[in-house]
């Protein structure tokens, strides 16, 4: 018996089968398929996606083999990878210097006929053999071998699939744990940040309220800067808390909410503004989703319907509808409406039309929370606008 010659590149080839983190994983139907294709066309009992690493042969398929390994130095998947662009072919080992009186020529598997097609990566490394044994002489036809090389080159294609996918995994939960760091420091930093700015608010109030007879009108003028900008910053600090815990409200169950209960909410949160009136068009009386991520939605439209309006008077009207898979709802206003350009801007985060388009700042936290909650209930939201014709926002939620 001849062991196995050692590949010249074999600690390049070894470093690129370990990149494919597959061995010693467990039976995969993909694989197996192929292996048994691979041996109804051969018409042998048993077919092997073989891969060679230092020491042994390790079967990611074994159809027709009770055993995952046996010892590289046995191994004639170990002599194909030597000519790894050729097909490798046994037709009678008992007859063959190399295998004569190899161990698993003399018993079980008894492997006297073996043709194997190597499993060459793109970097022309191979890493192993998709091979079919039998426990007796036989010789392969053309079309035999050409469906071979054809389902090695599948096996090739698998092996990469199932790489990506693993890196593609990985990746995702490398940016999850990003994603959660970054909400985690938008928590932390607005929050902290939210009591100095409303101490800030109220300091200056105060002392304009004290000193208002003592200053002049620019000093009073540079209160009211401070003032504003200090309820600016602290509404966006407040944007930032909420859009970072809305995943909170994904966690929360749903429950049976009845229309009724929902509207005298909503309409009475917004009851005290004389200027806005909202009206409700539905003929659903209870709908089963998440409470508090749909009330945050609805006042998230309803306040910037509310604040951008350019007219004396917001009229907001609210509908909504089902199908058999989710809830469909619109936000319609009266207000300036939104260039087409900017629809799907305006639903990044801090990202804010000038106020010229919208009448009024805005810190762009709003609508971001909005498409943030929608999407994580499945769902989607979208625009519809044109400039001075008021706007009308769709959003769906999956029940």
């Amino acid at each position: 018996m001849l062991e196995p010659t050692i590949p010249e590149n074999e600690a390049d080839r070894l470093k690129e089968l370990e990149s494919f983190s597959i061995l010693d994983t467990l039976e995969e139907a993909d694989f197996d398929n192929l292996t048994a294709i691979a041996s109804q066309i051969c018409g042998t009992p048993i077919a092997l996606v073989s891969l060679l690493d230092e020491n042994r042969q390790w079967f990611k398929s074994h159809h027709g083999l009770d055993v995952s390994e046996t010892p590289k130095k046995y191994s004639f998947c170990g002599h194909a990878i030597n000519s790894p662009n050729e097909i490798f072919v046994i037709n009678d080992s008992r007859k063959d210097e190399r295998f004569h009186d190899n161990p698993l020529v003399v018993s079980d598997p008894k492997v006297i006929f073996y043709a194997g097609i190597p499993l060459v990566t793109e970097s022309g490394l191979p890493l192993g053999t998709l091979c079919v044994i039998d426990n007796q002489p036989r010789e392969l036809k053309s079309e035999q071998i050409k469906s071979l090389k054809a389902l090695s080159q599948q096996v090739v294609n698998l092996l990469y699939l199932r790489k990506k996918e693993k890196e593609l995994e990985e990746a995702v939960k490398q940016l999850k744990v990003k994603n959660d760091d970054l909400d985690k420091f938008a928590f932390v930093a607005a929050h902290d940040l939210s009591a100095p700015l409303r101490n800030i608010s109220a300091l200056s109030e105060l002392f304009m309220e004290i000193y208002h007879d003592n200053l002049d009108e620019r000093g009073r003028e540079f209160l009211r800067l401070i003032k504003q900008s200090s309820i600016k910053l602290r509404d966006m600090v407040d944007g930032l808390l909420e859009y970072s815990r809305n995943e909170n409200h994904v966690r929360e169950k749903k429950e049976t909410i009845e229309m009724a209960v929902l509207t005298d909410y909503i309409s009475g949160l917004f009851s005290a503004n004389p200027s806005c009136t909202i009206r409700w068009k539905t003929s659903i009386k209870q709908l089963h989703t998440n409470r508090s991520g749909l009330h945050q939605i609805l006042i998230n439209l309803i306040s910037n319907a509310i604040k951008h309006n350019d007219k004396p008077h917001s009229f907001i009207t609210i509908d909504l509808s089902e199908t058999n898979k989710k809830y469909k709802w619109f936000v319609k206003d009266n207000g300036p409406g939104i260039p087409k350009e900017f629809h799907e801007k305006i639903f990044e985060i801090f990202t804010a039309l000038p106020p010229k388009k919208i009448g009024v700042d805005s810190n762009g936290i709003g609508l971001a929370t909005v498409k943030k909650l929608v999407e994580s209930f499945g769902g989607e939201v979208k625009i519809k606008s044109e400039l001075g014709q008021g706007s009308t926002f769709h959003f769906t939620i999956r029940k």
